[in-house]
């Protein structure tokens, strides 16, 4: 009897991390598709660097804004319903593509990615607690790279199937840069319009998707777990989630390893044009950064933590990430891009490693805790603002000297602030 309980509870788990899988997925597809619409939007609506990168703004400053309240939600919904809320809220925004583009509205393509971003807020305050708490602590960041797995293979599919859907053949971008000169305002409106209707189809075809995901998670047998009381003496319950030091202090490591993340494969199309591709070459540059990234996951699923404990990875990857970043700074053409594409070995098992470190010990504060780390995702909307900034007054090259600062505090954090204010933290480091 014992044994079958067992099996079935193994089955629930594995029907857990499928599902889950797919979650993950959508999050990869619609966070790194906005490495299409950086470009895409900046010729379109005729952009400087700057604003170009409010598309990373209003996507990722949603984090901030919804994060607290989606923890409020929770508390309602429970994470299961939590889940298909998020989905059916992606939907939404997803929709709101469709006037956006009829008019090419740059204001109103922000607001519904602000919208898509919102559920996606919610989604992930849902699911990132469910993964971690789905099994041992110490495993949680080998979990959590399976899910990044799902997400970032989504990641490098996701700008080839939007750019192959929005072009006619792979140099049209190209062509219209070089014709765009000696084009009539008129003819170039005319261009622009016909260019932005294309967003239309698919972005109604992604709001069914979601809205048919959201009905199948709300009647999935997907369980409603529930976070324990901490254990021990030296978890002895607290009245708030800021009376745990190594919590806040994770919180501003996610703001920096999102900020490196996303700035590499949100940046690195533009990037790659500035220092001479043809736009052509430069569109798969963003998919070369996932493909790196999906590489360090299944490394990360192998060692951890049979040969590697999660923290000691996490140093190791922010020293690797210093490296180079000073590689991107001195070294020219193509090979800084092939350094930015880089990243993607290093950045990938940041989010994983971070997470279990700074939920741990959190029993019934998980989803508040969960929702505070999800504010750290603030950093894909302020990095890459600074860096359009940065790219317009001095050039896109000198611009990622921001990436150094932000894995030096990473590696502070794997090195000692993971244990600020914890009694033990020798079960999960």
């Amino acid at each position: 009897m014992e044994k079958t309980s067992t099996t079935l509870q193994n089955q629930n788990h594995r029907s857990a991390l499928m599902l889950l899988g797919i979650l993950f997925f959508v999050f990869g597809f619609f966070s790194w598709i906005n490495a299409v619409l950086i470009p895409y939007f900046k010729l379109i609506c005729s952009l400087n660097a700057s604003q170009s990168m409010l598309v990373a703004f209003a996507f990722y400053i949603s984090y901030v804004v919804m994060a607290l309240p989606s923890s409020w939600v929770l508390r309602k919904t429970g994470l299961k319903n939590g889940m298909t809320v998020g989905l059916v809220v992606m939907a939404m925004g997803a929709l709101l593509f469709v006037p956006a583009a009829m008019q090419r509205a740059y204001p109103l393509f922000l607001v519904a990615l602000f919208v898509q971003a919102s559920g996606l807020t919610l989604l992930q305050t849902a699911s990132n607690p469910y993964i971690t708490i789905l099994g041992p602590i110490n495993r949680a960041a080998q979990r959590i790279s399976i899910m990044g797995i799902c997400n970032k293979v989504a990641g490098a599919v996701a700008p080839l199937i939007l750019i192959g859907v929005l072009t006619k053949s792979d140099d049209e971008v190209d062509k219209i840069n070089l014709q765009l000169p000696s084009m009539s305002p008129a003819d170039q409106a005319l261009l622009f319009d016909e260019l932005s209707a294309r967003l239309i189809l698919p972005y109604a075809v992604m709001a069914l998707f979601l809205f048919g995901l959201g009905i199948m998670v709300r009647y999935s047998n997907l369980p409603d777990l529930e976070e324990t009381e901490p254990e021990g003496e030296e978890n002895a319950p607290k009245s708030s989630i800021f009376q745990y030091p190594h919590l806040l202090l994770g919180a501003l490591t996610i703001f920096c390893s999102v900020s490196v993340e996303v700035l590499a494969v949100d940046s690195i199309i533009g990037y790659g044009q500035y220092q001479g591709l043809l736009f052509e070459e430069a569109r798969y540059f963003a998919t070369y950064t996932m493909l790196f990234m999906i590489t360090s996951y299944l490394v990360g699923i192998v060692v951890i933590p049979k040969y590697i404990q999660q923290r000691r990875l996490l140093q190791g990857t922010a020293v690797m990430g210093i490296v180079f970043s000073v590689a991107v700074l001195l070294t020219p053409g193509q090979s800084s891009v092939w350094a930015v594409a880089l990243l993607g070995l290093f950045n990938a098992l940041l989010w994983p490693s971070v997470w279990p470190l700074a939920l741990d010990g959190l029993g019934r504060f998980t989803k508040q805790g969960s929702a505070l780390l999800i504010m750290g995702v603030v950093g894909g909307a302020l990095t890459p603002l600074l860096y359009g900034f940065l790219a317009d007054h001095f050039n896109e090259q000198q611009a990622y000297g921001i990436l150094i600062p932000l894995y030096a505090f990473i590696f502070f954090y794997a090195t000692s602030g993971y244990s600020f204010g914890k009694i033990s933290t020798k079960k999960t480091t």
